[in-house]
């Protein structure tokens, strides 16, 4: 007797939270190969709404944001969307990211979108200490992503990615794809699905070597608990220079047009000092508003000594 498509999802959020106590290491050891890759900023999560859910979005991957998460899931469109995002990240540290998606027929979808990241000034010194000016860096990508569809149940994606970073005189550039698929059950009540981020590599460094990019795997699953306004998710996730670590997240939406999310991380233990008394690091918190064809969404992370992250996102639609 074949398994019950409905009965897959719960098996395989438990295997996911069986596998996360397994193989995730005590959060107080530092992973040997942290900072080792190129590009970290491509590791950062966008989308307020998908970051107040913990960053649980891998299976979920049913907004514009799935251009970022799961390539697969931007076949959920019957017109051309877009969305816009600002980041006021750590130590004042500022990203924005801008997608937009277009469907070409019922089973073919186009996408792309631009991500970039502003350090900010950094006072620049001599050998001895002196002041001598300012200097700045900042990152980009430009990406373009195909989905297809060629059943209800299921659906596959890439992203093709160029890549670019500079600071002071010096600049680096990078080739990477993101490949992802998704399954979704029937009526849509549950889904779950698999990517793999960043495969490619440096093109030209910074300096003399070059750096693997941060290659990452991902992996989740999401349902709607019969009877309840709720939606729950919960990812894996496994980059090539840290530990594996898990995202739960939660969006309540009986209050439509208002929408209340929670989640929570574990990588954010690694924003604690080893003495910290700070218990937020790894929430998320958020909320969402529609009007008319627009949805504005609001996220906060807090992140321990570093401060607090806040995120705002703008999702709609535009006539074909």
């Amino acid at each position: 007797m074949l398994l019950n498509p409905r009965k897959l999802l719960p098996l395989f959020i438990i295997l996911l939270l069986i596998a996360a106590n397994l193989f995730a290491k005590d959060n107080a050891d530092i992973n040997s190969k942290a900072g080792t890759t190129a590009f970290p900023f491509l590791k950062i999560n966008v989308g307020a709404r998908a970051v107040a859910m913990g960053g649980a979005f891998t299976g979920l991957a049913d907004d514009e944001s799935s251009l970022y998460y799961n390539p697969a899931g931007i076949y959920s469109y019957d017109k051309n969307h877009y969305i816009l995002g600002y980041h006021n990240y750590f130590v004042d540290i500022q990203t924005g990211f801008a997608g937009f998606i277009r469907q070409l027929n019922d089973k073919y979808f186009l996408g792309g979108y631009i991500s970039y990241l502003n350090y900010g000034n950094f006072v620049e010194a001599n050998d001895q200490g002196e002041v001598t000016g300012e200097f700045s860096g900042s990152d980009m990508v430009v990406a373009a992503s195909f989905a297809m569809r060629p059943k209800y149940s299921y659906s596959a994606g890439a992203t093709v990615k160029l890549i670019y970073e500079s600071i002071q005189e010096f600049s680096s550039t990078g080739l990477a794809v993101d490949l992802g698929f998704k399954y979704i059950g029937d009526r849509e009540k549950h889904s779950f699905g698999i990517a793999i981020q960043n495969l490619g590599s440096q093109l030209s460094a910074l300096g003399v070597e070059k750096f693997d990019l941060p290659l990452t795997f991902r992996a989740g699953g999401a349902f709607q608990p019969r009877g309840l306004p709720l939606t729950l998710a919960i990812d894996l996730v496994k980059p090539n220079d840290n530990d594996l670590y898990v995202a739960i997240g939660s969006e309540y939406f009986s209050l439509k047009p208002l929408y209340l999310r929670m989640g929570w991380n574990s990588f954010g233990n690694n924003y604690r000092a080893r003495d910290s008394g700070d218990k937020w690091a790894g929430l998320t918190f958020g909320v969402g508003f529609d009007y008319k064809e627009l949805q504005l969404s609001y996220s906060l992370a807090p992140g321990a000594e570093l401060g607090d992250s806040h995120r705002i996102t703008l999702t709609g639609h535009l006539n074909p």
